[in-house]
């Protein structure tokens, strides 16, 4: 048994001002063949799982790309065309495969071209012909389309959000795959289009018992697998919106049914579900408010896993208007300020501009008199099993908030990006964390309470307003009911 595995993907923020070329993918991840001897990531954890069950089976792996950027604006079409040619011709060298195996985004957009993904996977079974196994991972924050349903044998996404679940996706994608090249199951994939754009929570009801019971009815009566896409909103492309995947051992029928049918049961939750977003100063009150702490304030607009630039100063200016003091806050991207203060040195107290330097998403840079706390190369954080850079890092302080700069844009994922610096965040009253959802498996058993920020920014979530142009199909919550008429 011979697998071929590679990664390739971005989450592309459509409306980011941030493009996405050769550099980010750089900074973030890059790997040309050797991906598996280097610690896992979110994109290449399933490359690890791969190999390793395929050598369990006494099979040999040929790797290839991984690539993966930090979520941004659209792709520089000539960056991710050289990445696809070179998983074509390392595949094409690698002739002949039993299995192809790929980890990509789904929401990945290039320059003139809305479907990376679909492409990608297209140009793989122009390769290796009908017959070959071609498995395909995906984030659940993904545009799924008829391109990629129609080129790929099976396609598995993350079941949690935050994605905590990417190597056990990988494995339940190996397996099916395995089955298949075994000629033991035939996938057919269903997909039913649930017309709605939002953002789906999975740790909290409904949400929690939904996701049970999509897994409960996986290995039974012929259905191999069944993916809840969750959409990704700030993608202008014609397939943005969340979609039911079901995939079933050769029986189209019964799958088209059982999407349609979790559809539907999707569709009404849809108020429960819907994310409550508080804005600045009622989730500044509600935190004062609270007894004990810390209180989570997610700045959900300012993401940079979203594409957003992690830079804006909405919530910090306002803080500081208030005079609310004992906070904690980050990851803020800003290279220029981490230079200063590395510059000056650990103990040095002076006058440094903070943040808002990407646009007017990013609102205008706070002046404050900050001291250096701490300094850290290399400084990374925590993200379930895997590890995510930070670049060099600096913990600041100034009027009574703590602040964490850094040099890497990314989001903040787990209380560590705090604590390597011997800054505690269980010790504050508010934490204030740049980040929509992949903060709360970290954040969430330290908290008093969790509380999701509409502040101004590059995702605010106003689902209803994204300015759409590719989107023809009415989409809930922009119209009470999309499937009238």
């Amino acid at each position: 048994m011979k697998v071929f595995i590679a990664s390739l993907g971005t989450e592309t923020n459509t409306f980011s001002p941030l493009p996405t070329g050769e550099e980010t993918f750089a900074e973030t991840m890059l790997f040309h063949g050797d991906a598996t001897k280097s610690d896992p990531s979110i994109f290449s954890g399933p490359l690890h799982v791969w190999r390793r069950k395929t050598e369990e089976i006494g099979g040999s792996v040929v790797e290839s790309l991984a690539a993966f950027a930090q979520p941004a604006g659209i792709t520089v079409r000539s960056v991710y065309e050289s990445f696809r040619d070179e998983v074509m011709a390392d595949l094409k060298a690698a002739l002949p495969v039993d299995m192809v195996l790929i980890c990509m985004h789904g929401a990945m957009v290039a320059d003139g071209l809305d479907d990376c993904e679909g492409d990608t996977v297209e140009a793989l079974r122009q390769i290796v012909g009908p017959n070959v196994p071609i498995g395909l991972e995906l984030d659940l924050h993904c545009h799924v389309t008829e391109r990629m349903v129609g080129n790929a044998s099976a396609i598995i996404m993350f079941k949690e959000y935050p994605h905590i679940d990417f190597n056990e996706r990988a494995e339940e994608l190996f397996d099916v795959c395995l089955a298949t090249a075994r000629g033991e199951v035939k996938p057919t994939m269903s997909l039913y289009d649930c017309r709605m754009v939002s953002m789906w929570r999975t740790p909290v009801e409904p949400m929690r018992g939904f996701v049970d019971r999509m897994q409960s009815l996986e290995g039974k009566d012929g259905v191999l697998s069944v993916s809840f896409g969750h959409g990704f909103p700030w993608g202008d492309v014609a397939d943005v919106g969340a979609k039911m995947l079901v995939v079933t051992d050769n029986d189209p029928e019964k799958g088209a049914a059982l999407a349609e049918n979790l559809g539907r049961q999707i569709w009404e939750m849809r108020e429960q579900t819907a994310p409550e977003h508080l804005d600045i100063d009622a989730a500044i009150d509600r935190a004062l408010a609270t007894d004990g702490g810390p209180v989570v304030l997610a700045d959900v607009s300012d993401n940079a896993g979203g594409g957003a630039p992690s830079d804006s100063t909405f919530v910090l200016r306002r803080l500081l208007e208030r005079g609310v003091t004992n906070v904690v806050s980050g990851c803020y991207w800003d290279p220029v300020a981490v230079r200063i203060c590395i510059e000056a040195g650990e103990g040095a107290t002076f006058d440094l501009r903070v943040g808002g330097k990407c646009g007017v998403a990013s609102g205008d840079p706070v002046d404050l008199t900050v001291t250096v706390r701490k300094i850290q190369r290399d400084a990374v954080q925590s993200f379930g099993p895997s590890v995510a850079q930070l670049g060099d890092a600096v913990w600041v302080t100034a009027d009574g908030i703590d602040l964490v700069l850094n040099t890497k844009r990314t989001q903040t994922l787990n209380p560590d990006a705090f604590t390597n610096f011997g800054l505690d965040p269980a010790e504050r009253k508010i934490v204030v964390v740049k980040s929509t959802q992949h903060f709360y498996a970290g954040f969430a058993p330290i908290a008093a309470d969790v509380l999701y920020v509409a502040a101004p920014g590059a995702i605010a979530p106003d689902f209803a307003d994204i300015p759409f142009t590719k989107l023809d199909k009415p989409f809930w919550p922009k119209v009470e009911d999309p499937f009238a008429g």
